[in-house]
C-alpha cells in the first residue's frame, strides 16, 4: 500500500484520488477551498448557486470517462440529457444545436441554406461525425498519448483499430484547413465553426487540430448534460467516493510548499501547518503553479515551460439571480456573436447558461441562476490591476464588460435586464483569487495539434500532473479521460496494479 497525496479536489484530482482509495491505497486530498471542483465548482451566494466555470458537461454517455469511472465507483450520476444543447446567434441567424443527428442535419440545411456548396458542408459535418466516433473510440483504449517513453509508444500502437484509419489524412491538418478543402465557406459557416471551437478547443479553426475539433464540435451528438445541484457535484460525489474507500479529504489545506530529495516528492506542507508524506505526489495544478510550489527544486524542463509556454484563456463571468417563468426561455444555453467583423472574445462571443428548470437547490422558487462568459486575455486584467493608481481603470472596465454582455445576452433572451435580482461580475483576477490558478487561467490549453499536446509529465519521478493542462484538456470528460490515463501510470508503477485494473478496464473495446 503506497501513500498517495492529491494536491486539488478538481474533478482530475478527486477522480484520481478515488480510483487510488479504490485500489487499496492510502490517499489523502488535499483541498486549500472550502467546496471541491475547482473550476467545475458551485458556490453559494445570496441564495444562489452559481457554477464557478463549466456549466454543462458531456462524457456521461455509455464508455464516456464519467460512465466508466462512475461504474467502477459505484456513483448514479444526477445527470440530465440537454437537448437542444445550445443556440447559436450569429448576427444575422440563430442555429440550434441539436444532439439528434438527422434533426442537427436539417438544421444545418436550413439555417446555412445560403451557404456556397451546402451539399459538401452537409456531407464535411457527416464525415466530422465519423472522425468524432474514431477519435472517442481511441481514447477509450486509454493510449498512454503523448508518450513519454517506449513502454507509451506500445501502448499507444495497441489502441490501434482499423477503424483509426479513417484519421490518418487529418493527422497533420486544422479543421479549417480541412473544412475547406470539404468545401464549407461563407462567413456565417466558418464563423459558427470558430465560435464552437473557441468554447471546447480554446481555438479557432484555423488554429484547431481536425481530430480535437471533430471530437469537440460533436460532442452534443455524444450528449451534453445539466448536473441536478450543479457541476461541482461530480467532484463532491467522487470526494464522497474518496472516502467511502477509505482516503482522507482534507478542505481549507492550501499547500505552500512541496519537499523534495533526490527528484521524488516526498511531503507536502501546508498553510496550517501540516506536513503530509508521501511515495506518490498527483497534482491538480496548472504547470505554473507547481513549478511555484517546487520553488529551487523545480526541474529544469518544467521551468523553462512556465518561461516560454503561453497563458492561458482567462474568462469575465456575470453570475446572474433572474426572475424566472416558463416565458423566459425555452433553451438553457445560448451563445452569441455581436459582430462578424470583430475578433471573438472580449465580450463579442459569450456563452449563457442557466441552472436546469425545476432544479430548486440552485435558486429560490420562481428564480433561476445564470451564468453568462466571455473569453478574455487575463494580462490585460491584471496589467490594470497592478497598475499603480489603476483600480480605478480596473473596476470601469468591469463595469463596461458586465454592460457589454449583458446588453449582448439580451439578443437571446429578450426582457431579460428587468428580470435580473442579482449581477454578480467576477474577472480574471477574482479567479485566480477562489481557484488559486496561475492568472485565473481557464479550459486548458489550445489544442492545435495532437503531436505538441501536454502529457502529465512533471519531470519528477513519482510525481504527476492532472486536470485541464494535461491532454486532451478542456471540460469535465477531457480532465476526466486524463486521470485516467494518470491512475493507469501510477498504477503500472506500484504493487497490486495487476490485479485492481481489471476491474477499471470499463471501456467497451470498439475492435
Amino acid at each position: 500500500m503506497a501513500n498517495i497525496l492529491v494536491i486539488g479536489a478538481g474533478v482530475g484530482g478527486a477522480t484520481a484520488a478515488a480510483l487510488l482509495a479504490k485500489a487499496g491505497h492510502a490517499v489523502t486530498l488535499l483541498e486549500a477551498h472550502v467546496y471541491p471542483g475547482g473550476s467545475a465548482g458551485t458556490f453559494y451566494h445570496k441564495g444562489y448557486r452559481f457554477d464557478a466555470g463549466a456549466t454543462l458537461a458531456g462524457g456521461f454517455h455509455a464508455g464516456g470517462p464519467h460512465d466508466v469511472v462512475g461504474r467502477a465507483l459505484g456513483i448514479d450520476w444526477p445527470v440530465q440529457p440537454a437537448e437542444p444543447a445550445w443556440q447559436i446567434h450569429l448576427p444575422d441567424r440563430t442555429v440550434t444545436r441539436w444532439g439528434e443527428p438527422a434533426r442537427w442535419h436539417t438544421e444545418i440545411a436550413r439555417a446555412f441554406a445560403d451557404a456556397p456548396h451546402l451539399d459538401r458542408a452537409l456531407g464535411f459535418f457527416r464525415a466530422l461525425e465519423n472522425l468524432s466516433d474514431a477519435v472517442w473510440a481511441f481514447a477509450a483504449r486509454r493510449p498512454a498519448w503523448p508518450p513519454t517513453s517506449l513502454a507509451d509508444l506500445v501502448r499507444t500502437a495497441l489502441a490501434l483499430r482499423p477503424d483509426t484509419l479513417i484519421a490518418l489524412p487529418h493527422l497533420f491538418e486544422t479543421l479549417s484547413q480541412w473544412a475547406r478543402r470539404s468545401g464549407v465557406t461563407g462567413q456565417a459557416l466558418q464563423t459558427f465553426l470558430d465560435a464552437q471551437l473557441l468554447i471546447s478547443a480554446q481555438t479557432t479553426a484555423t488554429h484547431a487540430s481536425a481530430l480535437f475539433g471533430a471530437a469537440a464540435l460533436d460532442l452534443p451528438r455524444k450528449g451534453v448534460n445539466h448536473v441536478r445541484g450543479g457541476i461541482g457535484q461530480i467532484a463532491v460525489q467522487l470526494v464522497d467516493a474518496v472516502r467511502r474507500f477509505g482516503g482522507e479529504v482534507l478542505f481549507r489545506q492550501q499547500v505552500t510548499r512541496l519537499e523534495v530529495q533526490e527528484g521524488r516528492v516526498v511531503a507536502a506542507h501546508t498553510n496550517k501547518g501540516l506536513r503530509v508524506a508521501c511515495d506518490v505526489c498527483i497534482a491538480n495544478l496548472t504547470p505554473w503553479n507547481l513549478a511555484q510550489l517546487l520553488g529551487e527544486a523545480t526541474p529544469a524542463a518544467l521551468a523553462r515551460e512556465t518561461r516560454q509556454r503561453p497563458a492561458q484563456w482567462g474568462a469575465f463571468v456575470v453570475h446572474a439571480g433572474v426572475e424566472a417563468d416558463d416565458e423566459l426561455t425555452p433553451v438553457d444555453h445560448h451563445q452569441v456573436i455581436g459582430d462578424y467583423a470583430a475578433p471573438l472574445g472580449e465580450g463579442n462571443s459569450i456563452f449563457l447558461s442557466f441552472n436546469m428548470p425545476g432544479d430548486t437547490t440552485r435558486a429560490p422558487a420562481g428564480h433561476r441562476t445564470l451564468t453568462i462568459s466571455t473569453h478574455t486575455r487575463a494580462a490585460d486584467w491584471w496589467a490594470l490591476r497592478n497598475k499603480p493608481g489603476g483600480q480605478a481603470e480596473y473596476e470601469a472596465r468591469a463595469a463596461e464588460y458586465t454592460e457589454r454582455l449583458l446588453n449582448l445576452a439580451e439578443r437571446a433572451v429578450p426582457g431579460l435586464r428587468r428580470r435580473l435580482r442579482l449581477v454578480l461580475p467576477g474577472t480574471p483576477v477574482t479567479y485566480q483569487f477562489f481557484t488559486r490558478r496561475h492568472l485565473g487561467g481557464v479550459g486548458g490549453f489550445p489544442m492545435t495539434s495532437v503531436f505538441t499536446a501536454r502529457g502529465p509529465w512533471t519531470g519528477l519521478r513519482n510525481a504527476w500532473l492532472v486536470g485541464d493542462s494535461i491532454f486532451p484538456g478542456q471540460s469535465t470528460a477531457g480532465v476526466t479521460m486524463g486521470a485516467l490515463r494518470v491512475v493507469d501510470e501510477v498504477l503500472r508503477a506500484l504493487p497490486r496494479a495487476r490485479v485492481w485494473r481489471a476491474g477499471l478496464n470499463a471501456y467497451p473495446d470498439s475492435g
